[in-house]
């Protein structure tokens, strides 16, 4: 069910993009049917159609986007991403490093120095 929604979902988004980009805006645009106005539909009724068939498409996706977030909440765990990582708690406190975990590793009785650059 869920994915029959998201795709829906994806056409709905495709759609109104079509849906906008095929409305004249007041520049002209990429409005379909311009021209002359002897065409079936006027000017003004293409516009109150395109703009009829836009707020459709509108509305059907913020329903699918609704229902997607609905499945979504229902499908979640309880706990959040951090729990699953496995990370100790906040509250249980961490061992404390010791000194030789913090030095660099070195090789015998060596000084450090670095590297010659020849």
């Amino acid at each position: 069910m869920e994915n029959v929604v998201l795709v829906i979902h994806l056409i709905l988004a495709l759609c109104l993009i079509g849906a906008v980009l095929l409305q004249r805006s007041e520049g002209g645009g990429l409005g379909l049917g311009g021209g002359g106005g002897g065409g079936v539909m006027s000017g003004r009724a293409a516009a109150t159609a395109m703009g009829k068939l836009t707020w459709a498409f509108a509305i059907a996706f913020i329903c699918t986007s609704i229902a997607l977030t609905v499945f979504a909440a229902q499908n979640a765990t309880g706990g959040s991403v951090v729990d699953r990582l496995g990370i100790p708690a906040a509250g249980t406190p961490a061992p404390a490093p010791s000194m030789e975990d913090l030095l660099p590793p070195t090789t015998g009785n060596a000084p450090l120095v670095p590297p010659r650059a020849d």
